[in-house]
């Protein structure tokens, strides 16, 4: 009799989703599921709950959602690729403007997919980025190119106060969280807000994030 083993050698990738909304998560779980080759681990509904299932279940890439409660995608992705520089991100989200495909990607993700992905093409991402490879959408592939054909000029005439507000909204803080961080009106914050878009030239707290992390006046350690 043959005693040659037929156990098969196929690489299992681990994976956790980090979603908040629950038909999105079990659409994502029921495409893990068509392939045997990858096993998911875990199910976070914001980004505080995926870097404590990054500490326990230690993924090898983490489908991330954006736009969360209590920590977005996007400093959760900042943390754990800080933190644990042997998991990968893909930040999955419905959203392709500009300044946030460039702020997650600043943050550490290594792939950028909006979630009208097929299976097999979130398969394929997912098994790229465990061999450290990137996959992007065409169209945040088009939002790159957008932003560096983008004229910026750089004022330097932004305040210490102006500084440590933009500090904050590139963690994701909300003008209220910024009041109670710095012991200011709302009105002083919201009066500091509008004058770092007016002196940078952006339209947006996305755009703020990501002209900041560009020019490097802000870290997101």
């Amino acid at each position: 009799m043959n005693n040659i083993s037929t156990t098969s050698t196929k690489t299992i990738t681990r994976v956790l989703i980090a979603e908040d909304h629950q038909m999105v998560r079990l659409g994502l779980v029921a495409m893990l599921e068509a392939f045997d080759d990858l096993l998911l681990v875990g199910e976070a509904v914001n980004g505080r709950e995926a870097i404590k299932l990054c500490e326990q279940q230690h993924p090898h890439v983490v489908l991330m959602d954006i736009l969360m409660p209590q920590m977005d995608g996007i400093e959760a992705t900042a943390q754990i690729t800080r933190r644990f520089p042997n998991i990968h991100i893909i930040a999955l989200t419905s959203y392709d403007q500009p300044g946030t495909v460039n702020t997650v990607l600043q943050a550490g993700a290594i792939g950028y997919l909006l979630k009208n992905v097929t299976a097999h093409q979130l398969a394929d991402a997912i098994r790229a980025a465990r061999r450290g490879h990137p996959t992007l959408a065409l169209e945040a592939t088009q939002a790159l190119i957008q932003t560096t054909r983008r004229q910026t000029s750089i004022p330097l005439a932004l305040t210490d106060r102006e500084i440590e507000v933009l500090a904050c909204i590139v963690k994701g803080q909300s003008n209220a969280e910024i009041a109670l961080h710095f012991g200011l009106s709302l009105f002083t914050v919201k009066n500091h807000v509008s004058n770092i878009f007016r002196k940078t030239g952006v339209a947006s707290r996305t755009e703020a994030a990501t002209f900041a992390i560009q020019n490097h006046l802000v870290s997101i350690d």
